[in-house]
């Protein structure tokens, strides 16, 4: 099967397309033939060597997120068949791929309302601010959220997922994404290019933290007492957080098959929808460009990559 995969570390140069053996279907698993994937900055973080702990060996398929058909099914998997529509996020990277063996229990059926594309979008980075909201902020009805970078892959799924919680919603983007945010349901809007957050906001009981550095930093002036900052990024200051009496932990996003399920049924509702910033095909050079798209910090949503 047709690959894309990275044999060194470095630039996008080193995503290289490649003939691969198909992957076996293990008897807990479905071997899902692709239709999308999609990148997240976690692959170029990998593919630069940062996150070497990532990466089981070279060389490597990256890739998170995959939605495609079923094309087998395990011996010991009676939830699916042959030819559904299937989305997940597999606990091991390897989706810039025609075929990847996913393990059953992380595996949801794609909603007809939603295209391959759209589907692809939401694994990674839907889970990962439905568990930084939920599982460890705890948001809840009539609480406040402040969400960096709301314009980007997580941000965007985090502003709905918290609306759907029936929580009052902050973020921040540059002023060409105002739109895009109040039309995902921000009820406070702010421009980090010409505002500060920090002396705007007040009493929040929830940070999500996509930033890091004097962002985080500075996220601990609007909570209130008890509040608790979220990050996807770096460890939160436990001195800080002590002074301002909260708590503060940073988490990595584990797949999980009823969560994929939950946020399924939310964009089988209109409650979740995809934003998709573009689309490129699944060839070395697909990649490539898109790989750059996702380096530069500009990206809207998600980039989709297409398999066929």
């Amino acid at each position: 099967m047709k690959a894309i995969v990275i044999e060194a570390f470095g630039g996008p140069e080193q995503l290289k397309e490649q003939e691969v053996a198909k992957p076996s279907c293990g008897v807990n698993q479905v071997l899902i033939r692709t239709h999308a994937t999609s990148v997240n900055p976690v692959d170029f973080k990998i593919r630069q060597g940062h996150l070497k702990e990532a990466a089981d060996q070279l060389p490597m398929i990256l890739g998170g997120d995959v939605a495609g058909t079923v094309a087998e099914v395990g011996s010991n998997v009676t939830r699916f068949r042959e030819g559904d529509r299937v989305f997940a996020r597999p606990r091991q990277f390897g989706t810039y791929a025609e075929y990847v063996a996913v393990d059953a229990d992380i595996v949801a059926r794609i909603p007809e309302q939603l295209s391959f594309e759209e589907a692809a979008a939401i694994p990674l980075a839907a889970m990962t601010a439905w568990q930084a909201l939920v599982d460890h902020g705890r948001l809840g009805k009539g609480q406040k959220v402040l969400i960096h970078a709301g314009a980007g892959g997580v941000g965007t799924y985090a502003i709905q997922i918290a609306k759907s919680l029936g929580a009052e919603v902050a973020s921040t983007a540059s002023a060409a994404n105002e739109e895009l945010l109040r039309s995902l349901g921000v009820d406070h809007f702010i421009n980090y290019k010409e505002q500060d957050f920090s002396q705007i906001l007040s009493d929040y009981d929830v940070v999500l933290d996509t930033m890091g550095g004097d962002i985080q930093r500075d996220s601990f002036k609007v909570l209130k007492s008890g509040g608790r900052l979220v990050s996807l990024v770096q460890q939160p200051d436990e001195q800080l957080a002590k002074e301002a009496g909260v708590t503060g932990n940073v988490f990595m996003m584990e797949p999980k098959g009823d969560q994929l399920e939950q946020l399924a049924e939310l964009a089988a509702a209109g409650k979740l929808k995809s934003i998709i910033d573009e689309t490129y095909p699944l060839t070395e050079q697909g990649l490539r460009d898109a790989h750059e798209k996702s380096e530069s910090h500009h990206t809207r949503g998600k980039l989709i990559i297409i398999a066929d």
